[in-house]
């Protein structure tokens, strides 16, 4: 086998290769976005249950644990 084939069969692994590395950085992307996309769910609903449970936005008197609060937002 001269050194030319040698060069073209390790260009075609490492293309192989690299292709491989492409589609796992495509889902690690596609596994972050959704992450993403779950927790600015969970932070809206975090936000609709401190607003149910104080509507004013003063948080100043709010209680942990406040069970009829929790109970209204469908928490509980």
């Amino acid at each position: 086998m001269s050194f030319g084939k040698v060069v073209q069969l390790y260009q075609f692994v490492w293309m192989l290769e690299s292709h491989q590395q492409q589609r796992l950085a495509w889902e690690d992307a596609e596994q972050m976005r959704l992450a993403r996309i779950r927790a600015e769910r969970q932070a809206l609903a975090q936000t609709q249950a401190m607003l149910i449970a104080n509507p004013s936005g003063s948080l100043g008197h709010a209680m942990l644990d406040d069970e009829q609060a929790l109970t209204d937002a469908g928490l509980i």
